[in-house]
């Protein structure tokens, strides 16, 4: 990276995508992580393209593409952000990197829910990106936001973003509703991104999921049902009449997760929705 080429915009990203390339990774690391490091828009971008950049970010911009390409960490934990529906949030170790299928979740939810007084929860909150999102959407209602999760760590994260966001949001440690039903507190309306990855699909994720995303947040005992088992038989004791629950699913699970709160709630209305690929991604139940 010595030529004078490469001390420019272009010449960066054109040596920085070649190098992903060679190792496997994806080449788009290098423009997310440069935009990173000159806090510049896409916008910038094309307008200061053929700009050198100053030695000292150009060093760091190598050093960071060397060390995603050798260890596969996710450009989101060099970076320490992620964006997710419109708004940019905190990320790192202790959170699972908000996944675009969650943003189909929080926009599913938004059109589903009608009412102007409610309280939600958020099961399993960790970088706090849904229950952020849903207090932000929900501004103009009387709503009661309330995210629980089990990782302390977790927890400091999503709090960080809800004071970055400016959401007022209740949060509460501990495992799925257990804090809820310990304080006696009702809600209207459930939603959760919980860990479905069954222990047996470990081999065919990605190195950067597997190392860098916490393993609580992904694998589930039971093909990757247990936390919708326990969650289902949580909600009886938390959700109110007419209440409504959302769940984010593995994409051969709506059949299971369907029957389960159909042996929980054998009155309810249990929709399965596709994603944006067409394939089952959200549960949505109305009680």
């Amino acid at each position: 990276m010595n030529n004078m080429q490469t001390n420019t915009v272009h010449g960066a990203l054109k040596w920085a995508s070649s190098f992903l390339q060679k190792h496997n990774c994806e080449s788009k690391v290098a423009e997310i992580l440069l935009l990173h490091i000159l806090d510049w828009s896409k916008t910038d971008m094309l307008i200061y393209l053929q700009e050198p950049i100053a030695s000292e970010k150009l060093a760091y911009f190598q050093q960071k593409i060397e060390q995603h390409a050798e260890t596969k960490i996710p450009v989101q934990h060099l970076t320490g952000v992620e964006d997710f529906y419109g708004r940019t949030f905190h990320v790192n170790q202790h959170v699972l990197i908000p996944r675009p299928e969650t943003e189909e979740l929080v926009q599913c939810v938004t059109e589903a829910v009608d009412k102007s007084d409610f309280t939600c929860v958020d099961i399993g909150t960790g970088s706090g990106i849904i229950a952020v999102c849903l207090a932000k959407e929900w501004e103009s209602r009387q709503v009661e936001m309330l995210a629980t999760d089990l990782s302390d760590d977790a927890l400091r994260v999503a709090e960080k973003n809800a004071e970055k966001h400016q959401a007022k949001i209740n949060f509460y440690q501990g495992n799925f509703l257990a804090p809820l039903i310990n304080e006696g507190k009702k809600v209207d309306i459930i939603v959760s991104n919980p860990p479905y990855i069954s222990y047996e699909e470990a081999d065919s994720l990605s190195e950067t999921v597997k190392h860098y995303d916490p393993e609580m947040a992904l694998f589930a005992e039971n093909n990757g049902l247990a936390a919708y088992y326990e969650i289902i038989h949580q909600a009886d004791q938390v959700l109110n009449r007419h209440g409504m629950l959302f769940f984010e699913i593995g994409h051969t699970q709506a059949e299971a997760v369907s029957k389960l709160i159909k042996q929980q709630f054998p009155e309810s209305k249990v929709t399965a929705l596709q994603d944006i690929n067409g394939q089952d991604r959200i549960v949505r139940v109305i009680l």
